[in-house]
């Protein structure tokens, strides 16, 4: 295969997530509550070449578009992603992911005692910091695997 050809068939309609770090594309799917059983269509391509991050995941959902509560989840695992809205199989719309300075309902705080998980009608909300989040209640920070915490 020639690194000019397309690894995965282009979509009808739907989004494509492209410059995922390398190896995360099954999280992006997880934050998207994507396991299957929906009936979309989905491509993924799994740590393929990139000028710009040396390898790359990209993910494509057919007949989807995303909300901004998941696109902002996304941004924290994929910081360089870019979001490409396909219409008849034409890009119409295509950004790159902002981190927000909060999240909120989309994570669950890790820490027991938090009152979000008490029996309490409290949202979730973090802040995002450089390094990772941190819970606007209880000040737990989470650094790394996210995915793992995705309320959505």
């Amino acid at each position: 295969m020639s690194e000019h050809e397309l690894r995965v068939s282009k979509i009808r309609n739907g989004t494509v997530i492209d410059h995922v770090n390398g190896g995360q594309a099954l999280n992006v799917l997880a934050i998207l509550g994507i396991d299957g059983s929906e009936g979309f269509g989905v491509s993924i391509g799994m740590n393929v070449p990139s000028d710009r991050l040396g390898r790359k995941d990209i993910v494509k959902v057919e007949d989807r578009e995303l909300s901004q509560s998941e696109v902002d989840v996304l941004s924290l695992i994929a910081p360089e992603a870019t979001i490409n809205i396909v219409r008849e199989f034409e890009v119409v719309e295509k950004n790159r992911v902002e981190r927000p300075e909060e999240v909120s309902g989309v994570l669950s705080c890790p820490n027991r005692n938090c009152i979000t998980n008490a029996d309490e009608p409290v949202e979730s909300r973090f802040a995002v910091v450089p390094d990772g989040v941190r819970c606007g209640y209880c000040d737990e920070i989470l650094r790394e695997d996210l995915a793992d915490y995705i309320d959505v």
